[in-house]
């Protein structure tokens, strides 16, 4: 007998993150921890919960995340998007409440490339008259 689970995959940034929702009470695992042990600050367990707190589906699923890459900021916004998508496998009627929350968009800000003839992505030397 084969377990029901829902996968989705969330990207920001640089982080990558696969995330798993399986029928249960509402457990929260980042990468094999616990959420309150993963992420330090407050709004970051804020944001990866959005999207099951916006459904109301917070205590019917189980979330278990794997996400790497980039910094904590980053991988919330990736958990985010990708426990959006996996609601979506679960339900296709959540699409419109999640799409008007912005949660099914990828975040398209990157960080911007150091160009030759420059210190950084924009910072020019210092200008000097001699």
């Amino acid at each position: 007998m084969a377990k029901v689970q829902y996968f989705g995959t969330g990207r920001r940034k640089k982080s990558v993150a696969r995330v798993r929702l399986l029928p249960g009470d509402g457990k929260f695992t980042i990468n094999s921890r616990d959420i309150d042990n993963y992420f330090g600050l407050e709004t970051l367990k804020v944001i990866s919960r959005q999207p099951l707190v916006l459904t109301d589906t917070l205590s019917k699923f189980d979330v278990m995340v794997n996400v790497h890459g980039g910094g904590y900021t980053g991988q919330a916004g990736a958990i985010r998007h990708g426990i959006s998508r996996a609601l979506l496998k679960v339900d296709d009627e959540l699409r419109p409440a999640l799409k008007k929350a912005g949660y099914l968009t990828r975040d398209p800000r990157m960080k911007e490339r150091k160009k030759y003839g420059l210190k950084g992505a924009r910072r020019a030397p210092q200008f000097s008259k001699r």
